[in-house]
């Protein structure tokens, strides 16, 4: 009974007062840090996934040790923000693909791929002994590239959710968007490596979560204009685990080029307030941001 009413209580008149997650967060020391994490807590926010960034502007790591300081300093930011926010904070460490690209440029195909499996072994190592949760954002690039290249990047994708499959640690993908082919295409990889389909979660996803469009995945859907109307429109057609993101880069050099950090506790409480028009009752609302923002969070993460 306590349990119950506890839970009403996270729905008065309206208002949502539960957990808000925001699964796919980027911090920079350089730029607003704490600053962006004290404006998403204001507005409700109770805990993130804090993905690991790359230094697109130079800073590329060249070898293992500069994966290892890289990783090290977003575990740190992980650790000053549950100190002085106060929220939870789940890591997500792994290379970025347009990374891998970058330095098959650079350094050859060969040496670029080397070093990528070695810097995913790296984060899984880290996730074994409990420093993050999560391997990502890995994937593919998400912009046109030479046949050979996708071809290439497809096998060092294959490889990487075998290596993820083995260790039973779910994955934050960054792909390119055609729509529910992608889904299907990355289904199909995971059924080859073994990958649970639910533990491959497709980040910046498209406000489409019905088992036609998702094929299985679990996705972190985009939160921008419109992913409300989306979600509503396909949520009767899912049974796939689902969440939040902004994809905010803190990055001086490209502001507002994604979400801001008020932007999932906002969408929580208009989605809230929708499906309260639409006739849904309190406790199926709740029940639902539960499940967005803390059960199936649990589920994939641990």
């Amino acid at each position: 009974m306590k349990r119950e009413l506890w839970r009403e209580k996270m729905l008065e008149d309206g208002i949502w007062t539960g957990p808000i997650m925001d699964q796919h967060i980027h911090l920079d020391r350089s730029n607003r840090f704490l600053g962006a994490i004290e404006e998403f807590s204001r507005s409700g926010g109770t805990a993130i996934m804090l993905v690991h960034k790359p230094g697109f502007s130079g800073n590329l790591p060249l070898d293992l040790d500069g994966y290892r300081s890289a990783y090290s300093e977003t575990i740190s930011m992980a650790e000053t923000v549950r100190k002085k926010i106060g929220i939870d904070v789940g890591v997500v460490l792994g290379p970025h693909p347009v990374v891998w690209d970058f330095q098959a440029d650079q350094m050859g195909i060969e040496k670029s791929t080397e070093l990528h499996i070695e810097a995913v072994g790296l984060a899984l190592d880290m996730i074994d002994s409990g420093e993050a949760v999560c391997l990502g954002e890995v994937g593919r690039p998400h912009y046109r590239v030479e046949p050979e290249r996708w071809e290439s990047a497809n096998e060092v994708l294959l490889e990487i959710m075998s290596l993820a499959a083995g260790e039973k640690v779910p994955i934050q993908l960054h792909v390119e968007d055609a729509g529910a082919d992608t889904c299907r295409e990355l289904a199909t990889m995971c059924d080859s490596s073994g990958l649970l389909r639910s533990n491959a979660i497709r980040h910046y996803s498209p406000p489409d979560i019905s088992m036609e469009f998702t094929s299985g995945l679990s996705s972190t859907v985009n939160m921008g204009k419109e992913s409300i109307e989306g979600l509503i429109d396909t949520m009767a057609l899912s049974n796939s685990k689902w969440g939040m993101e902004t994809d905010f880069l803190d990055d001086p050099n490209r502001p507002g080029a994604v979400l801001g950090p008020k932007t999932v506790p906002k969408r929580t409480q208009k989605l809230c307030s929708s499906l309260l028009e639409l006739g849904w009752e309190n406790d199926e609302v709740t029940s639902l941001m539960l499940n967005i923002h803390e059960i199936w969070p649990n589920e994939l993460y641990g």
